[in-house]
């Protein structure tokens, strides 16, 4: 039988190390208990110097300012704070993944000498000053402005309306001094597009620099411990040496170079650079996730409700099928989307060309959204799987779904997201296939319609194995890794039609008319990736008891994203009634064969214990 240690340290993964050792400094923590606001502010800004002072942000800062260059490794420090207060986790995230990342990224030698030793001992609190109450996701096209003096040799920040007013800026109502501000960078009047300044807000006794208008965006739905406020700028001017100018600079002249031809080129390579916030903000969520789950599951085999027929002794309520559902496969799913996340982050360290870029540019933007919305879902799920319970502050579930609701929406919309997603799917499947002349869109339709036959007959042997009374039959790894990677082809090429219908006049139209496709095929990108990252890790397990026990969560995770997505696969030929019918008895079955191994599943997250005192579970 798989023991919990074997299991921990394939999910500790390649950072091992690290892991423990942020899980031991987030456990020499305390918890907060019943704050107001400000209370609550003021002790996030506390255990935040604390994390300073026992080294967490040290993981991915260059060497040469005392950091460990680990970039890899500040990601996966960051999904641990995820088992801790969530305000704190998001706030250390803003110093320093937002702030001092932004600087870290975006400027050059002189800034780094003179702002990163100050932003990694927090003498130096900052802002990571993007959104605008008129443009979220649309940072292209921010309103801001940072125009060039050259008289003075100054850039003048403005804010010129209402919607280019910074907003929900993090750091910004209570303890930011500085601000990395992006704006459109405008030279002898010629606008060079968005660009990042840094800006200081406010003094050293705490006080509003001149021309900075701070408000505070007050209460909020969940993460009442970060001071998000709104910034407005009129005509703040700042030296010349405030841009960060590793992709953009301006001479004392007022002249202005790149090292990157073309503004589009050049918005999206500054952007790229910022990828960690993205991926940061998947693992937090699974992290959060994995909370809520080891709640539930270890609630579940305590609580008892109803008797037996045949016996006086209450049922554990995990012991019903109906519970086992409600939190089984989402355990699974969040056990297949760590190996995912922990590629993902592997991914971003080694990175090291243009097109390793561009790859995980779009898997970052997946991940983040499938793995937000997952926390979403299985946090209420667990919610409910603690009736009542659940609902008290104390048991920790409420804090968790108000605290990651905003996951969904910022560091990206979901939405916009997977549509970027599928722009990436359809620019390969462009590169692949060709423009698709008259010959040949002939030779592609004949390779689907052989590719479709040879699925068909594939999915047929199964089926007569289901017929003669092989049960393993929907087990097999290959038939799901067909089935996943069936369906996303199918859909992308589908979607890769109807968008060959647009022309100059009608392009908007028909995109906008094909959304639910575009949707569609880029969750069907993910859902692939993610499944052939647990393939991967089980098959590099050592251990055969815990790799045996992993076959069996990865199968979960298999049948029942099949499941969930059983009408299309019944539409287009791919199960039939009665084998559609079978994925789901197999799904019951596996949450039967894995119910006496929940508990071994949830405590290989190790969590600290000190972050889960729900009295429900203790």
């Amino acid at each position: 039988m798989a023991m919990p240690d074997e299991l921990r340290d394939l999910l500790d993964g390649r950072w091992a190390a690290l892991r423990r050792n942020s899980s031991e400094l987030l456990g020499k923590l305390e918890p907060a208990h019943d704050l107001d606001r400000e209370e609550y502010r003021a002790w996030v800004l506390e255990q935040l110097h604390a994390l300073a002072e026992g080294g967490h942000p040290l993981t991915g800062f260059p060497a040469a300012y005392g950091g460990k260059d680990d970039v890899g490794g500040s990601v996966v420090a960051f999904e641990v704070l995820g088992y801790g207060d969530l305000s704190l986790m998001v706030k250390a995230g803003v110093q320093w993944g937002l702030f001092g990342g932004a600087v870290q990224a975006l400027g050059t030698r002189a800034h780094h000498d003179e702002y990163l030793p100050a932003i990694m001992n927090l003498e130096l609190p900052g802002c990571f000053a993007m959104t605008e109450s008129g443009h979220g996701s649309d940072v292209q096209h921010l309103r801001t402005t940072a125009t060039y003096d050259p008289a003075s040799q100054e850039f003048v920040v403005h804010t010129p309306d209402v919607s280019a007013r910074k907003d929900y800026i993090g750091n910004a109502a209570r303890d930011g001094r500085m601000a990395v501000v992006f704006a459109q960078l405008v030279t002898a009047g010629e606008s060079h597009g968005v660009h990042a300044v840094l800006v200081p807000i406010r003094d050293e006794s705490g006080a509003p620099m001149p021309g900075v208008r701070i408000e505070d965006c007050g209460s909020k739905a969940g993460l009442n411990g970060v001071d998000n406020g709104r910034l407005t700028f009129d005509n703040v001017r700042v030296p010349r040496s405030a841009l960060l100018d590793r992709y953009g600079s301006v001479s004392a002249d007022g002249v202005y170079s790149s090292p990157i031809e073309g503004a589009g080129r050049r918005f999206f390579t500054m952007l790229g650079t910022l990828v960690r916030g993205r991926i940061s903000v998947a693992g937090g969520a699974g992290s959060a996730t994995k909370k809520a789950l080891t709640i539930a599951i270890r609630y579940g085999l305590a609580r008892r409700q109803f008797t037996r027929p045949d016996s006086d002794e209450e049922v554990v309520v995990l012991d019903y099928l109906a519970h086992q559902r409600r939190l089984l496969p989402a355990l699974a799913t969040s056990y297949a989307l760590h190996f995912a996340q922990e590629e993902l982050v592997s991914a971003l360290h080694d990175v090291a060309d243009d097109r390793g870029r561009r790859e995980l540019e779009s898997r970052a933007a997946g991940l983040k959204a499938v793995a937000t919305w997952h926390a979403t879902a299985t946090i209420q799920t667990c919610r409910e799987a603690c009736g009542g319970a659940g609902y008290l502050s104390e048991n920790l579930l409420a804090g968790l779904k108000a605290d990651t609701d905003v996951f969904t929406t910022f560091e990206g919309d979901n939405t916009v997201l997977l549509q970027l997603v599928a722009k990436g799917l359809l620019t390969s499947y462009r590169d692949h296939v060709g423009d698709l002349d008259p010959w040949g869109m002939a030779r592609f339709v004949a390779d689907q319609f052989v590719g479709v036959v040879i699925e068909r007959t594939a999915a047929r042997a199964i089926i007569d194995r289901l017929v003669s009374g092989s049960s393993d039959a929907l087990l097999d790894r290959g038939w799901q890794l067909r089935q996943f990677e069936d369906r996303e082809r199918h859909v992308v090429e589908g979607l890769a039609r109807r968008l060959r219908r647009a022309t100059a006049e009608n392009a908007f139209d028909v995109f906008n008319a094909a959304q639910d496709h575009v949707l569609h095929a880029a969750r069907a990108h993910v859902d692939r990736v993610v499944l052939e990252a647990f393939v991967a890790a089980v098959d590099r397990c050592g251990d055969a008891a815990t790799a045996g026990l992993l076959d069996q969560v990865c199968d979960l995770y298999a049948l029942s994203t099949i499941e969930a997505d059983r009408a299309w696969f019944l539409e287009h030929g791919r199960l039939t009634p009665a084998r559609a019918k079978a994925v789901t008895q197999a799904v019951n079955d596996l949450c039967g064969g894995l119910r006496p191994h929940a508990r071994r599943l949830v405590d290989a997250f190790g969590i600290p214990e000190g972050w889960l005192a729900a009295p429900i579970i203790t």
